[in-house]
């Protein structure tokens, strides 16, 4: 019987929340709900849901999503989709390891044998960018990833754009022609700063770039004569049109229509909060958008990409921390800046339960860091 008996949430360090489905026969899902800063919250959405899944049937894994995220009067948003997001995942490991076969042979199979993988370099300090870099590259990674700045101006001085130039162009320096530097904004830039500081990154040729909101200027008679603009939509993309680097991503099933006509053009990147794993591409492929993968979580939501994200060019970004909580580390190694496709059972890797039950005996409290103006305003991060 696949019928589901259990459902269970792991607060785990540094940052994470893993999920833990099981069945009344004993065969035992895993999945990430991970959203930054507010794990906590999201464990109580994870409890909720369940109730939906308890006493039903594991393997009808399209009808549970289509209740969690259409069965109550206030739909989507971060906190629900990253709670149905590790369900879903958790689930099609169940499902695979019901029939024995990886998740991506349900799935249609697999399109490639590896993915490209890139590694996190800091960057708000310039001085850590050369020694961090030149790490990665020694563990045997072909591209990284870096933040474009510390603390921005809502209207960046012009030390600040060069500060933004030569961090990248001391990535380069170190990478070479051979690998690629993509560079995050993050919430630190304005619309206005974005768009100032792409096209001076482009003779670097970054791989792409992100950034998290698109926040405005203020207006004021000496920046616009007109009405404060609308807020983008997430995933619109600061700098489109303005920079030849793909840009953005979405983090919903269905992006709006900005962001999919963005998709097309440009390429988008999904940090997989509120994806399960059949649907962290699907909505772009049509427009044939690579879509480089971000995800600041855990070694459970990086086990889902190998199956998923098999479709795409670009690189998804591991974290090496979990490894400490599964029990045979070989299958998420990375060969020559790549990820193996998992060939196990399910999302192919095996979690030690009871090193996560131990972890979340301590839990976290993981929040994002607050940034200050000089004048004492609050300052994005």
């Amino acid at each position: 019987m696949t019928t589901i008996a259990r459902v269970e949430t792991f607060l785990v360090a540094p940052r994470w929340l893993f999920v833990r489905v099981e069945t009344e026969s004993g065969i035992v899902g895993w999945g990430e709900a991970t959203c930054e800063g507010r794990s906590e919250t999201v464990r109580t959405a994870v409890e909720q849901l369940g109730e939906l899944l308890i006493g039903r049937d594991a393997l009808r894994i399209e009808d549970h999503w289509q209740v969690m995220t259409k069965g109550s009067f206030y739909r989507g948003g971060p906190i629900l989709a990253s709670a149905v997001s590790g369900l879903d995942q958790a689930l099609w490991d169940i499902a695979g390891k019901r029939y024995g076969a990886p998740v991506h042979q349900l799935l249609g199979g697999p399109v490639r044998d590896r993915i490209r993988v890139y590694g996190w370099v800091g960057g708000d300090e310039p001085s850590e960018v050369r020694d961090h870099i030149a790490a990665q590259v020694e563990a045997g990674l072909t591209a990284v990833k870096m933040n474009a700045s510390g603390r921005m101006s809502p209207i960046a001085s012009v030390a600040e754009l060069d500060g933004v130039v030569q961090r990248v162009a001391a990535a380069r320096e170190v990478l070479g022609d051979e690998r690629d530097v993509a560079v995050d904004f993050h919430g630190r830039f304005t619309l206005a700063n974005a768009r100032r500081v792409a096209p001076l990154l482009e003779p670097y040729r970054p791989l792409f770039s992100r950034s998290r909101s698109c926040r405005r200027t203020p207006t004021s008679s000496a920046i616009s004569s007109g009405p404060p603009p609308r807020r983008c939509r997430p995933g619109s993309g600061s700098t489109a049109g303005r920079s030849s680097c793909p840009s953005s991503r979405p983090a919903s099933r269905w992006p709006s229509r900005t962001s999919r006509t963005l998709a097309a053009s440009r390429g988008a990147q999904d940090r997989g909060a509120g994806r399960g794993v059949r649907r962290a591409a699907r909505p772009a492929l049509p427009a044939r958008a690579d879509r480089p993968r971000r995800l600041p979580a855990g070694r459970l939501r990086h086990a889902q990409l190998p199956h998923s994200g098999t479709e795409h060019r670009h690189p998804l970004q591991p974290r090496r921390e979990v490894l400490d909580y599964c029990l045979d580390k070989t299958p998420l190694t990375f060969v020559d800046g790549h990820v193996e496709r998992l060939t196990a059972p399910g999302l192919g890797i095996e979690i030690d339960e009871q090193a996560v039950r131990s972890a979340d005996k301590r839990g976290h409290a993981w929040r994002s860091p607050m940034f200050r103006h000089p004048d004492g305003s609050y300052a994005e991060w």
